[in-house]
């Protein structure tokens, strides 16, 4: 029999980092499962084959205790998902605002940087398959979600370049850029959202994307065709359509 895929998947207390490491557990993969709410934690670990790591993604140092913990408890991971992230709406005008920017672009961002560093020299000898979850948001900015667009426009471009640098070593860099999830995250949001997903289903997706080493997916097919009408509109016409567009609530990261 193989051996069973090692897993380590940030952003897995809740949402879909929690429905990717259900996904896989499902699969008997040896998981690490890291997040910042313990109990939420615990819960999605409970009967899979999983250890637990707290630690926050913009934390470089608790990341690099994690990875380490997982390199000499499971060894080196076949996969690395970077599920971890903040999305809440911000103003630009508004003072408090610019510490909740500057968490957003830490997790979004950095949050990649830090999870994926730690196990980049143990994975050359034998490849492997490093996920970033971007987003659709990233594709034009979004009045009232300048920081979240922001990031991950920022996390794809990033991402891009990961790929570059690490495909003559056999480390595949794919990038998933989701639409709507249904979520936490999603689940303030004062508009519609076409085309949600389950987190399952989301799930299911993204793991189908890794195992094809897919360098660029935005999910589902029906987003990815708003995506590409997105990024071509003149800006004239963007600007008409989106103005007065609702937004998502300000707040502090949870």
């Amino acid at each position: 029999m193989p051996d069973p895929l090692r897993v380590f998947i940030t952003g897995a207390s809740s949402g879909l980092g929690a429905a990717l490491a259900r996904h896989y557990g499902a699969q008997g993969a040896q998981l690490g499962l890291l997040g910042r709410k313990p109990d939420a934690l615990a819960a999605v670990a409970e009967g899979l084959d999983a250890r637990t790591y707290l630690a926050d993604v913009r934390d470089a140092a608790a990341m690099n205790a994690a990875a380490s913990a997982f390199l000499d408890e499971v060894g080196i991971p076949d996969i690395v998902i970077a599920a971890a992230g903040i999305s809440v709406g911000t103003l630009t005008e508004e003072a408090a605002d610019a510490g909740v920017f500057r968490a957003v672009m830490d997790a979004n961002v950095l949050g990649l940087l830090h999870t994926f560093a730690p196990f980049i020299a143990a994975m050359k000898p034998r490849g492997g398959v490093l996920c970033g979850i971007s987003s659709v948001a990233g594709v034009r900015g979004l009045p009232g979600g300048g920081a979240y667009s922001a990031s991950k426009a920022a996390a794809t471009v990033y991402l891009e370049a990961l790929r570059l640098e690490l495909k003559q070593h056999g480390i595949a860099v794919v990038t998933v850029s989701p639409g709507y999830i249904a979520t936490p995250m999603t689940a303030v949001n004062p508009y519609p959202m076409p085309f949600k997903m389950s987190a399952a289903t989301a799930a299911e997706k993204v793991a189908r994307c890794i195992a094809r080493r897919s360098a660029h997916r935005v999910i589902p097919w029906q987003m990815a065709a708003v995506a590409q009408v997105l990024k071509w509109l003149p800006v004239r016409v963007y600007d008409a359509l989106f103005e007065k567009a609702p937004r998502k609530p300000r707040g502090l990261p949870t």
